[in-house]
Parts: C-alpha cells; structure tokens; sequence
C-alpha cells in the first residue's frame, strides 16, 4: 500500500485545510494523458472503489487503477521557496 512521509502527510494536511475535516484528502487517479503519469486533486472524501490512506490525519485516496501501480511507493513532498508544493513517488525500501 501507498504510505506518506511526514513531509507529504504535512503538506496533505496543509492542502486540504479548507475541506471537510473528517473526510477532505488529496485524490491521485490516473491522468488523462499516460505519459502525464498521475491526476492530484482536493477531494471532499474518497470515490466509489478508493483506497483510502491515512497518516496522522492525511487522507489520500488513490482510484482502483492506480491503486496496483502504487502499491509499493511511498509519498513524498516538498515546499518551494514560493510556497508551492511538489509531489513526488519513490520505490520502498
């Protein structure tokens, strides 16, 4: 299963302040466009079929297809100088 480190479980936190607290995450599914890789969006609370992953109170929820891609990947985040937030995926160790 997906599992976040601490800096994307703040950085989902952070995101996702404005949402419903018990339910608003981050949503990953599969872009549009196969060579975009992957769709990041706020979501109220999971779809039909979702995996949900939660850490210390961030929620993502990750949609069927995806769900066997990232099985074995771990989140990571980072904040820029600007305030802006990059997501990226590494294989678990």
């Amino acid at each position: 299963m997906l599992t976040l480190t601490e800096n994307a479980t703040t950085a989902v936190e952070d995101l996702a302040a404005n949402l419903p607290a018990d339910t608003g995450g981050l949503r990953i599914s599969e872009a549009a466009d196969p060579q975009a890789g992957y769709a990041l969006s706020l979501a109220d609370g999971p779809e039909r079929g979702d995996t949900v992953v939660e850490n210390d109170g961030a929620r993502v929820y990750v949609d069927p297809a995806a769900t066997v891609q990232l099985d074995d990947r771990v989140l990571d985040a980072r904040v820029d100088e600007n305030g802006g937030v990059g997501f990226a995926l590494a294989q678990r160790r």
